[in-house]
């Protein structure tokens, strides 16, 4: 199944389809003519981000928990190509201080998982992160590092936090399957995703929400010399998609820019091009994650021939004007005061 192939009315199942991102890859595929399934448990994604595919007859939506005992055999039934998306999982704030939360996504990627070999489908591509790279690569963010896949591959094994883990726990066994059981599967390190419908448990959407409310003084996690690379969703969809067609053994490949940028100096670009002038002042104090994350993306122009074509600051421009167009003042200042960087809404199975 590796290489280009026709995704014409090709049985495609995308976990979390709901989701921000998920949706985005909802989008790609109907546009490709692909027959889509979602489910969703809607703990984090809104069926308004799919609502239009749905009442078209494009999209069929189950509105399921993977962990619940049967979700993921009724989820994957007739499916060709599954993309996993679906996980308990939040920004910063949650990743550090709901451990429980995101090591329920153990149980989750081993249902999806064992379902699809059980059902015999095709291929699994499997959304993981950059969370599953060692905390002790990333802790100076006055060197210039770039994290190779390797790093990540074999012990020592350093994951961050429980979501972190979980996540690296996926790709090895999808990497056994394949290896012992030919269940086709790729592995996509989605690094520090933002773009349109994005949350504001996120870096860069709590920046544009607080400079969309006017927040003063303007709150930034750490002391703002963190460094990341933001990658704009549109990539992270074209990306995932090409691991479809040209990855069939497992594989784990960066999907991430190479662009370094500081948390001060996104959070300066924010208030430049929204026309702010807000004073900053900085919480050491919050959850600030890994020092220096950036992606080395050499293996997925090799794999993959793709490489991000969207500048962060063209894609962050694109994301402020979306969201000063679509949304509420009163809602997100609300969200800002009631703790919305942190919590999400959770959905256990009993």
């Amino acid at each position: 199944m590796a290489g280009s192939y026709d995704w014409e009315l090709r049985p495609t199942l995308v976990t979390g389809g709901a989701s921000f991102i998920g949706s985005a890859l909802v989008d790609d595929l109907v546009g490709r003519g692909a027959t889509v399934r979602v489910v969703d448990d809607l703990s984090s994604g809104k069926l308004e981000n799919i609502q239009h595919h749905v009442d078209e007859g494009l999209v069929e939506f189950l509105h399921d928990d993977l962990r619940r005992p049967g979700a993921s055999q009724r989820a994957v039934e007739d499916m060709s190509v599954v993309f996993h998306l679906a996980a308990d999982h939040g920004g910063r704030g949650y990743v550090d201080l709901h451990q429980a939360g995101c090591a329920s996504n153990l149980a989750l990627d081993g249902n999806v998982f064992l379902a699809c070999n059980a059902a015999g489908v095709d291929k699994i591509v499997y959304a993981s992160s950059g969370c599953v790279y060692p905390n002790f690569a990333q802790a100076d963010p006055t060197q210039e590092v770039y994290l190779r896949e390797e790093l990540a591959d074999e012990p020592p094994f350093d994951a961050d936090n429980m979501y972190g883990y979980a996540k690296l726990m996926g790709e090895l066994s999808l990497k056994a399957y394949a290896r012992e059981w030919g269940l086709k599967s790729a592995s996509c390190r989605y690094f520090t995703v933002y773009g349109e419908r994005g949350k504001e448990d996120h870096a860069v959407m709590a920046m544009i929400a607080r400079a969309f409310v006017d927040q003063s003084p303007f709150l930034v996690w750490g002391n703002g010399e963190q460094v990341r690379n933001w990658t704009y969703v549109d990539d992270i969809v074209r990306g995932t998609i090409l691991a479809a067609e040209k990855i069939d053994d497992g594989t784990a490949v960066n999907l991430g820019t190479m662009e370094r940028t500081r948390v001060i100096d996104a959070v300066h670009e924010v208030l430049r091009s929204t026309g702010k002038q807000l004073e900053i002042r900085f919480q050491p104090e919050m959850p600030t994650g890994p020092l220096n994350r950036v992606a080395d993306n050499t293996r997925a122009r090799e794999l993959l021939g793709w490489q991000p074509e969207v500048a962060f600051v063209d894609g962050l421009h694109r994301t402020i004007d979306w969201y000063f167009a679509e949304k509420n003042p009163l809602e997100v200042r609300e969200l800002l005061e009631q703790g919305g960087l942190i919590e999400r809404k959770t959905a256990v199975p009993r």
